[in-house]
Parts: C-alpha cells; structure tokens; sequence
C-alpha cells in the first residue's frame, strides 16, 4: 500500500506544472524515490543536459557527485538506495553566470510527502546554498564555513559544494575538502550501503 501511495505521488509530481509559465524550456520535473532509499540527495535544480536526457544528475557534474561519494552509476540510479530529490525539479533556464536558481514553488510543495516515504535513518547529502538554507538550520554565514564543519553534521547529514564544473576556483582554494571531507563522506556512505545490504 505504502509503495503504491509513493508511485502515486511520483505520477503527480512528475506531471507537476505549477510554475510551466516561468520555465523558458518548459516543465520537465526529474526525481528519484524508492520507499527504502537510505540515502538521499537533496541538490539544486536539473541542468539543461539533465533537463534533455530526463536524468537526473546525468552531467560532469553527476560524474563528480558519484565520484565524491564513491557511488556506481548502478549504486546512485537504484531509487530503492538512493533517493535523488532536488530543491526545484525541473530546469529553471540559464543566466549570465550560469543557471537561474531552483524555483522555489517546489519544496514547499513536494519534498515533505516525498521524504515522508523514505526511512527515519536515512542519511541526507545537502548540496549548495539553496538545499543548505532548507534544511541545515544551524549553518554557518557561508557555504564554505557550513562545509568546513562538516563533522557537526555528521551522521545525520554531509554537506557538501555544488560539484559543477563552475565551482573549480573553490575546490582549488579549499584542499581540505579533498584531503579531510570527502574520505569522511565516503567513508559513511560506506557504512549506510553496509547496513542497506
């Protein structure tokens, strides 16, 4: 029943077209939940590749991501392991420095009856600012001081950069991300995938 109630609400999300007026490519919402996922990545926004293919995190950026947190594409694309829920679902157009930001009609709207389905010990990996104002209250003034305290969040949630290509400059100014953060993360990946099997 519960599983039949979650394909409901994805039917309805996946056919969501709140805010189609403001979309220069129009609505497309992207999103991945199963109702065991123990592992969910709350991102941005879907990219103009994403927004084509139709999946999500389907970009360098996604390469990055997987990397960071030593997924498989098999791993990351299997929604009963990881739910993949961006703060807005569908491709908010470009701007002069890169994409416009999520649309904000759609967390209020969806992200609590989608999490609702997943379980209570579920670890969330919140990337970017915009996922970081949502849902890591205590966090710090920047987004490089929230994820330089990394261990704060631990286990309940890593925080993590937005892994765009964009975002060089930042991971070259911040070593430590690479040499301290990102063992840490995978290293609990690793024991949410342990305790998953």
């Amino acid at each position: 029943m519960a599983s039949t109630k979650l394909n409901e609400l994805l039917v309805q999300v996946r056919s969501c077209t709140v805010c189609a007026e403001e979309l220069e490519a129009g609505p497309r919402p992207i999103v991945q939940v199963g109702a065991k996922a123990r592992i969910v990545i709350i991102g941005q926004a879907p990219g103009r590749r994403v927004h084509e293919s139709g999946v999500a995190w389907h970009d360098p950026s996604g390469d990055r991501l997987r990397d960071w947190l030593n997924l498989t594409p098999e791993q990351f694309y299997d929604p009963d392991l990881v739910a993949l829920i961006p703060m807005g679902f569908c491709y908010p157009g470009s701007a002069s420095s890169g994409d416009k930001p999520p649309r904000r009609e759609c967390a209020p709207l969806w992200h609590e009856p989608l999490l609702a389905h997943l379980p209570d010990d579920r670890l969330e990996v919140i990337i970017g600012t915009h996922a970081q104002a949502r849902y890591v209250p205590d966090r710090k003034p920047t987004l490089t001081e929230t994820v330089a305290e990394w261990r704060e969040y631990l286990p309940r949630q890593v925080v993590l950069p937005h892994p765009s290509p964009r975002n060089q400059g930042w991971f070259k100014k911040n070593p430590w991300f690479t040499t301290d953060t990102l063992p840490a993360v995978q290293a609990r990946i690793a024991d949410v995938l342990a305790a998953a099997i």
